[in-house]
């Protein structure tokens, strides 16, 4: 197995290069041998933690180039919070001493551009969805219209899901003692590229 970062600095230096082999088609697809899949029969030590949307255009295995046992993910659409989410974040943060959160949205995130044009009144959501879009809405900036809304909303929902998690009491010691970082960041479609966002 390879050595994995140990560190919040670490691990995000070493998803920026595997998203920088991914946005060049040159990935490795590491952490796929069959020894590999043996010794993880005995346990895993992911590096980073990825809350992402459950959108099938950004798996972050693929997205950040990394193999099995590296990454622990966890989707929800529009990285939505409840307890389940929180929970299985907090599980890689406290069970298994994970470094890095990542709170990962996406440009044209659907999940987002519905709550959007709910709140702006165009129809209202069946009633599974009404969840998603209530706990999206605190993001949305109705000064804004159209795509830039719903653009505006992704960043905003991104950095609003990362300060809940950072400010959860267990999370937010780690962070004091410098044992874990919570990072706000977007993927690009368009460019396939991933950036912090604060």
């Amino acid at each position: 197995m390879r050595r994995r970062p140990v560190t919040p600095e670490g691990a995000w230096a070493e998803l920026a290069a595997g998203n920088g082999r991914w946005r060049t088609l040159r990935e490795r697809h590491p952490d796929e041998s069959a020894g590999l899949r043996r010794e993880l029969v005995g346990g895993q030590h992911p590096f980073a933690v990825v809350l992402g949307c459950v959108d099938s255009r950004v798996p972050p295995e693929l997205v950040f180039d990394q193999g099995l046992g590296d990454l622990l993910t966890v989707r929800s659409a529009g990285e939505v919070l409840d307890e389940a989410v929180v929970g299985s974040v907090a599980y890689g943060v406290l069970e298994l001493g994970i470094p890095l959160v990542v709170v990962l949205g996406h440009q044209a995130c659907g999940a987002v551009a519905a709550a959007v044009h709910a709140e702006t009144g165009h129809g209202e959501l069946p009633g599974p969805l009404r969840y998603l879009a209530g706990q999206i809405r605190p993001s949305i900036d109705r000064t804004l219209r159209g795509d830039a809304c719903v653009d505006a909303a992704v960043t905003a929902n991104v950095r609003r899901v990362a300060a809940r998690l950072a400010a959860q009491a267990e999370m937010a010691g780690r962070i004091a003692a410098g044992k874990l970082a919570v990072v706000g960041a977007r993927y690009e479609l368009a460019g396939q590229w991933v950036h912090q966002v604060g």
